[in-house]
């Protein structure tokens, strides 16, 4: 019998819902995953009767509520310390840029909502100047992570797969589903990224979704 249940949206769309399976998976905890299609209009009734913010993820575990993806993370860090950087200069970087994440970059987020569907297909009308900055913000955050914590791996902070790469795995996804190409040093950091078993099975899983979860508000974005 599992330890409590995770509530997430539609894999093919939810971006919180990323960080906080892929948190989930990697510090072991035993959940069942319970998945709500997310409706056209941004309201999911269901998600309301369940998570106290109304939104997703939404974690039980061993009669502890935890929601919103960073407090999730946190959670997991708690059973896993391991999941933050070891020595203190590191995991500083790390909780900044993930808080920077969980907060900001709204323009890129508006314009390029997640849909690992969608294959290096640009906007129709371009980017703006407000997402071109968060692009350069989100290429400088990985190129300085990668060259000054993580020279002996392929994430942000080496070989290990952190909480700082699981906050910035949805944007990963946007860039490849939008086509935007930043430094080499953060293409590679990305495919390594896509490459990842857990993210890797996040993508088969949200591409065997049925059809009628398809959402027009993500999918009809030219």
């Amino acid at each position: 019998m599992s330890e409590g249940s995770l509530v997430i949206g539609t894999r093919r769309y939810s971006s919180w819902s990323l960080r906080g399976w892929l948190a989930v998976r990697l510090a072991g905890l035993d959940v069942e995953e319970v998945v709500i299609p997310l409706s056209n209009d941004g309201n999911t009734s269901a998600i309301k009767t369940i998570s106290p913010s109304g939104k997703v993820p939404y974690l039980e575990h061993r009669g502890v509520a935890v929601w919103e993806s960073i407090a999730i993370c946190e959670y997991c860090a708690d059973h896993v310390p391991s999941l933050w950087p070891a020595s203190p200069r590191p995991r500083a970087f790390a909780r900044s840029i993930a808080a920077e994440m969980h907060a900001g970059f709204r323009a890129l987020r508006a314009a390029m909502p997640m849909n690992v569907g969608r294959n290096a297909r640009p906007l129709a009308n371009g980017t703006t100047d407000d997402i071109d900055a968060d692009i350069a913000r989100i290429d400088a955050i990985w190129t300085e992570a990668r060259l000054d914590f993580g020279q002996d791996g392929a994430f942000l902070f080496g070989p290990q797969f952190t909480l700082a790469d699981v906050m910035f795995a949805p944007i990963v996804s946007r860039f490849l589903s939008y086509g935007v190409t930043p430094s080499p040093e953060s293409v590679a950091y990305m495919k390594a990224v896509r490459a990842h078993p857990l993210v890797d099975q996040w993508y088969q899983d949200a591409l065997a979704e049925p059809k009628e979860w398809r959402n027009a508000r993500f999918e009809d974005i030219p």
